[in-house]
This record gives C-alpha cells, sequence and structure tokens, in this order.
C-alpha cells in the first residue's frame, strides 16, 4: 500500500485519515492541517517523508505562468525544500486543466452563460487560466491582486494588465527579504489606512460583479446582499460550504474539485496520487496521464444550485425622453425648464440630442417559475422622437452603438430598442450588425400584447360571443393588412374570428395575402379591400397597422358603437382628436405585460411590477437565455409572435393593461363605453381563442 500525505496550512479541523483504491492500487491518503503555521509545517513534513510516498501542500499559492511571467512562491519553495527526495506537488498541473475546463463544460452546458459576464478574481495569479478560458466570453475581468499582495488600492481590469503586474512584482514576490518586508510593511498605519480604502472598493466590486473565482474563505467577509444571486467559481465544495454559500444566497456554484471515495478532495492529493500511482515526478507528468485519470474516474466539474435551481441572465434596454416634458423631470433640466422661456428649452431638447448614453435605472427581481432570473440596465439615449425623426439614421445608430457598448460592460447579454429607436432607419438591422450584443426590436411581442388586449378588451366590453366554429363570431378588420406588423395580426386574427377583412391599396399583396392565409387556416373566411371606410361600419373590431404618419388612415366617425380598435402602427395611425371624439369606442394603442417576481426599477410611467411589452420581450428572452438577434427589421415573422407569446407565458408573464392615448383603461372606461355604445352590463364568458398562441 502507498501512502499519500498532504500537509496543508488550513485548519487541523478537517484532517483525516483514509484508505482507497486508485486506478486499481491500494493507498492511504492523510490529511495534516497546521492551523497557518509555518514553522510546524516544515516540521511536519520532515517528519513524514520518510513514510510518504508522494507529498502534496495544501493552501499554498502554486508557482505561476502568467503570460511571459514566471513566479515561483517563496513560502511554496520554501515548504518544497523540506522534502528533496520525494515527489512534491501543490497539483498546479491538475489544477490548471481542472480550471479551465469548468469553464469550458459550464459555458457548454448552460450556453453562453459567461458571456459579457462581470468577473471579480480574489487572485488573478491563481485563476489565470480561469482568465484565459473567460476572455474568450466576456472581456469584463476584474482582478484583486494589487490589494492581496500589497495592500494597494487598485484592481486590474484586464488580462494585460494582470500579466504586466505579475512581471514587475514577481522579482520582489520571489525574494523572501522582500517578503518580510512586505509584512512588515501591513503592520503600518499606512497599510491599514490603503486597507480600509480597498475594503470599501473591494466590496463595491463584489456587489457589481455577476461571478467571482475566489476560495471560499477569501468570501467569508461578505455579506448576503453582496454575495446573493452571483455565480462562484471555486473548489472543494463540501456539504458545510454548501450550507455556507445557502445563506448567502449563492444563486450558483461552479466547483472543479475532483471528488474521490466519496468526497471533495483537493487537487494536490489527485496529482500526488497520480504521481505515485505512475512513478513519476509532478515534472514528468504529462496530458496523457492527465487525460487517463480524468476519464477513468469519471471526473467532471461540478454545477450546484445552494438553493435550488437560479440562474440570473442580464439584459440591457434603450429608452429615450419621448418629449420636452420629459426631459424636465430630470435635474437640472426641471429647473432650467421653470425659469427659461420654450426657446430655451428647445435648444436644450436639440443639445440633449447629442448627450453620450447613461443608466437610468438598474432593472432587478425578476423572477420567473422556472427559477430563471433576469437583471438588467435601463440605458437613455438623450434624442426627443422630434430629434431622432430630424437626424439622419446614422445619427442614432452611433448613439445606440453608444449604448450597447455600455450594456456590454454592464454585463449585458442581449440589448432591446424601445420606443422611437426601434423604428428608425431599418428597424433595427444595422445596429445588430455593428453591436457587441444581440439586439431585439420587441415587435413580435408588442404585435402579441396588443392582440392579447384586443381580445381582453371585447371581452370585458361584452363585443364578442363564442360561435359554433369555436372562433369568435364577428367580424375584423386590419387596415394595412400588407405590412409586416398588419400581414402577422391578420394571420393571427383568422385563427380566431369569423370573418376577417383585410384592407390595404396593394391588391397583388393582398390575393397573395389572402391565398396564405388560407392554406395556413383552412376554413378561414377573408375578404380583401382595396380601402377601410367601405366595410367599416360592421366591424366589431379592427386593426390599424399601417405607420401612415400623420396620414388619416380611416374615418373614426363610421365606426360601430362599441367597436375596439386596435392601433400597433408606430407613430400611432389614430390622432388623439380622433379618439375623443368618439367615447362610445375602445382606441388600445398597447398591452402592458405583468413581470414575475418583485420588480425593483425607476419609474417609467406604469405601475409596479408593468412593463412595456417591447421591453417585455427582452426580459422574456433574457429568462429564456435566448441570447440572439430576435425580432428585426419591418418584415415581423407571424412564427416569432406565436412563439415569445408562448414562452412568456412559461415564464409567468400576464396580461396586465390596456392602455390608450389618455394611459391604462380603467373598470370606469370599459363602463362607460358599454354605456355609450348601448351594450349590455352581462359580460359573456369567451376563451382565449384570439390570444396569440392558437
Amino acid at each position: 500500500m502507498k501512502t499519500i500525505v498532504s500537509v496543508s496550512q488550513g485548519s487541523s479541523e478537517f484532517d483525516y485519515d483514509l484508505e482507497t483504491e486508485f486506478l486499481g492500487q491500494l493507498f492511504r491518503i492523510i490529511r495534516i492541517g497546521t492551523d497557518g503555521d509555518l514553522s510546524r509545517a516544515e516540521a511536519m513534513l520532515e517528519s513524514v517523508h520518510p513514510r510518504a510516498d508522494a507529498i502534496g501542500l495544501s493552501m499554498l499559492r502554486d508557482h505561476y505562468q502568467v503570460g511571459g511571467a514566471q513566479l515561483r512562491h517563496p513560502i511554496t519553495a520554501r515548504l518544497e525544500a523540506c522534502v528533496p527526495d520525494k515527489p512534491i506537488t501543490t497539483g498546479a498541473g491538475l489544477r490548471a486543466i481542472l480550471q479551465e475546463w469548468a469553464v469550458r463544460h459550464t459555458q457548454s452546458e448552460l450556453g453562453h452563460f459567461f458571456d459579457n459576464a462581470r468577473v471579480l478574481f480574489m487572485d488573478g495569479q491563481a485563476g489565470y487560466r480561469i482568465a484565459r478560458a473567460l476572455s474568450e466570453h466576456t472581456e469584463n475581468l476584474f482582478f484583486a491582486d494589487p490589494y492581496i499582495d500589497f495592500g494597494v488600492p487598485r484592481l486590474l481590469t484586464s488580462l494585460k494588465q494582470l500579466e504586466t503586474y505579475t512581471l514587475l512584482t514577481a522579482p520582489v514576490l520571489r525574494r523572501s527579504l522582500a517578503v518580510k518586508a512586505v509584512d512588515t510593511f501591513r503592520h503600518t498605519p499606512l497599510y491599514h489606512l490603503g486597507e480600509r480604502l480597498v475594503a470599501g472598493s473591494l466590496h463595491k466590486a463584489v456587489s457589481d460583479a455577476q461571478v467571482l473565482v475566489s476560495s471560499i474563505a477569501d468570501l467569508a467577509d461578505f455579506s448576503d446582499k453582496e454575495l446573493d444571486g452571483k455565480t462562484v467559481i471555486t473548489s472543494r465544495v463540501t456539504e458545510s460550504a454548501l450550507d455556507w454559500m445557502r445563506s448567502r444566497r449563492v444563486a450558483m456554484v461552479v466547483d472543479y474539485s475532483p471528488w474521490l471515495a466519496g468526497r471533495p478532495v483537493g487537487v494536490n492529493v489527485m496529482e500526488a496520487l497520480i504521481s505515485a500511482s505512475r512513478s513519476r515526478t509532478p515534472e514528468q507528468l504529462g496530458p496523457d496521464d492527465y487525460l487517463d485519470v480524468i476519464q477513468s474516474l469519471g471526473i467532471v466539474p461540478r454545477i450546484l444550485y445552494p438553493n435550488g435551481y437560479r440562474r440570473v441572465n442580464r439584459f440591457a434596454f434603450v429608452i429615450h425622453p419621448l418629449s420636452q416634458q420629459y426631459l424636465t423631470k430630470t435635474s437640472p433640466l426641471d429647473w432650467i425648464a421653470s425659469v427659461s422661456p420654450p426657446l430655451v428649452m428647445n435648444l436644450v431638447e436639440k443639445a440633449v440630442a447629442y448627450a453620450p448614453p447613461f443608466i437610468y435605472s438598474k432593472v432587478s427581481g425578476i423572477r420567473s417559475p422556472t427559477g430563471d432570473e433576469a437583471e438588467g440596465w435601463l440605458i437613455t439615449v438623450g434624442g426627443t422622437p422630434r430629434e431622432i425623426m430630424a437626424h439622419d439614421p446614422e445619427f442614432t445608430y452611433a448613439r445606440l452603438l453608444q449604448a450597447a457598448e455600455l450594456g456590454k460592460k454592464l454585463g449585458a447579454q442581449i440589448m432591446g430598442l424601445g420606443a422611437f429607436t426601434k423604428v428608425v432607419g431599418d428597424a433595427g438591422i444595422t445596429v445588430a450588425k455593428r453591436a457587441p450584443l444581440p439586439i431585439t426590436t420587441g415587435n413580435s411581442y408588442s404585435a402579441s400584447g396588443a392582440l392579447w388586449a384586443a381580445h381582453e378588451a371585447m371581452q370585458r366590453i361584452g363585443r364578442i360571443d363564442i360561435g359554433p366554429s369555436g372562433k369568435a363570431s364577428g367580424k375584423a378588420m386590419v387596415v394595412g393588412a400588407t405590412g409586416a406588423i398588419g400581414s402577422v395580426c391578420a394571420r393571427l386574427l383568422a385563427k380566431a374570428v369569423d370573418e376577417v377583412f383585410l384592407a390595404a391599396p396593394e391588391p397583388a399583396k393582398l390575393l397573395a395575402l389572402k391565398e396564405t392565409i388560407e392554406q395556413e387556416t383552412p376554413g378561414a373566411v377573408i375578404h380583401v379591400i382595396g380601402a377601410a371606410d367601405r366595410d367599416l361600419a360592421d366591424m366589431d373590431m379592427i386593426v390599424t397597422a399601417t405607420s401612415g404618419a400623420g396620414k388619416r388612415i380611416l374615418d373614426i366617425m363610421k365606426v360601430k358603437p362599441g367597436c375596439v380598435i386596435t392601433d400597433v402602427a408606430r407613430p400611432l395611425d389614430i390622432p388623439p382628436e380622433d379618439v375623443a371624439r368618439r367615447p362610445d369606442v375602445l382606441v388600445i394603442e398597447s398591452g402592458e405585460i405583468q413581470l414575475p417576481g418583485d420588480v425593483q426599477m425607476k419609474d417609467i410611467g406604469l405601475p409596479k411590477n408593468i412593463a412595456y411589452a417591447c421591453l417585455a420581450e427582452t426580459i422574456v428572452l433574457t429568462l429564456e437565455a435566448r441570447f440572439e438577434n430576435f425580432t428585426l427589421g419591418r418584415n415581423i415573422e407571424w412564427e416569432k409572435v406565436r412563439e415569445i407569446y408562448k414562452l412568456g407565458l412559461k415564464h409567468g408573464m400576464k396580461l396586465a393593461a390596456i392602455s390608450g392615448v389618455n394611459g391604462i383603461f380603467t373598470e370606469e372606461d370599459f363602463e362607460q363605453v358599454r354605456d355609450r355604445a348601448g351594450i349590455g352590463h352581462s359580460i359573456p364568458q369567451v376563451v382565449a381563442c384570439n390570444s396569440p398562441s392558437n
């Protein structure tokens, strides 16, 4: 029987002595903790080395190769010198493989998990292989080595900085006298002042990070508030360690340590076992030695969820002021507006359009029933609709790309375009080609939400019944049916309403669309007309989707009382003055979505936990980890409208509110429409027959 002894600078509380089989050979493994006492560790090594076939050193820093710098740690070298005639190792060779594999395994298993993640390394030199692997997926790497080594209040912010830092400090750390000088410096008032400064910045860095690469011991001083929702890459995660992670609300742990005899073992122990079983020194071990052991033992990095499955993904969403009035809600523009004539505010409006993007609000607390979570940032670009439309599209593209770069630095894995930023130029296509992260306009869920809202409104007004066909017995018209959103609405309505009228001034396209719908939905009754006004008075529901930009789309005075008009065009097809002329008609601008969880964000003009459908689309894709260009351009795919609706239901999205030009409709608003339209107060029971899922 061969003997492996692991001498640790850690606590003796965790000592063990066990016998096990390894690669067909019997081994005795002894773990001896020296409680941080270096002299005791030296004495223990001298005592045990005659009976050990190989020795592991634990809770010590490896000798590192960081970029072009070779860093030999003096304390580790000092202990190694105690055993000149036996294989002795910290496990550096195996650790490098397992660390890198942990990143690649997790990214493969979870898909895009580390994309743009903000990663903080408590010891970048120890985690250099992890950092190199992560650098393929994110540029947001931060290293606390200056603090750990010298108490210097500075975080390194790139692999290049870490390599340069190591090159400069390696000669200092090699010399034991210099190490003693550092130890002496640690007891001076100047050091303790720096320690307090860095402690604060380090706590902030932990709070701002999404992924932490650290030993469990190095996280001991951080609170549950700081660690809530984080992913930790570490090793030797025992049940007690997992309990501690659970108490700190850590979302996910990636454990790269190997297991043996039903327990995690130090990488130093595993490498000592390989060395003894193959009668080679650690320096003589090659890739095949490691690969054979990893495959024969079935060693795989563990992905653990301390509190049950919980994955936190990240998004950015672009907003902008919708008018000068919105600008006056921000300090100091509120003061300027109160003392300045309109001409000055016109100049301010123009100037703000040139301002760089900035974070309006952090968004957190979005929790799907699946266990997936989303957090993100609302990023403001300064242009009002008037300024956006007054400039060349390249003007807005440039600001959206700046917003995308900001989102990437924050850790976002996808970005949505809100309001007028999604209609500029080619509606997101150019931005998606140039942006450093996937883009969506949210128009698929906007169309879905609008029809969802229309169905709900017709039910609440009492306008429709379910006919023999299982569809809503009534007539619906789509004005602008040959357009991108219009054709989507037409195809969905054909599955839900008895008769659908398609209106557009393009006869050939209308005939082609009618033919497509009849093939997709056998039995659908489709009529095509060139002008909406001809059959307007017979409609129970109307969808306008022309983006006529100020042109009169239909004569609202011809619409029957109690009709529900859904205006999905941007800019709106139905002007507010037309809406005001018909209080017996309900004109819907959008359907807002209730988000799952306890959502925390600044006011966006909607009640708590409620978001515009375009923002909700970005959030749904984030929860689903669908980090891809989803809705782009003006040709919206109706399959995506249905898909995003179903994904929304999966993640707990609900229709929260129905909005018109004056905001969210109340029950009193519906009551007034019913009264003025002369519709009875009994509301029929209607299934979601014309929801986008069907």
